[in-house]
């Protein structure tokens, strides 16, 4: 059962990682906003526009890795998300 819950809920912290991703995308509704936010995130002048204007959804952006390398892991759990995969690695360190 641990095995399982092991992958599980890995995959459960790569799906909210993305769904998160998502809604900061969506946040920035317009394009000046999304190219301005990238940029700031030290994405390229020239990516950021092409990814700002970009006509693909919301959940395929979130997984692109333009955004991946913006709003990285790090940046997530700096601003309060916790990572589930180590709080469950350091629930059953002795399995």
């Amino acid at each position: 059962g641990i095995s399982y819950m092991k992958s599980y809920i890995h995959h459960l912290d790569e799906w909210l990682r993305r769904r998160i991703r998502q809604i900061i995308w969506k946040r920035w509704k317009k394009i000046r906003t999304k190219y301005k936010s990238l940029v700031q995130l030290n994405v390229p002048k020239q990516k950021a526009w092409e990814w700002a204007n970009t006509r693909k959804g919301y959940w395929r952006i979130a997984c692109s890795y333009i955004l991946h390398r913006a709003i990285t892991n790090k940046i997530l759990e700096q601003t309060g998300l916790k990572n589930l995969t180590c709080l469950f690695e350091r629930a059953h360190l002795n399995y």
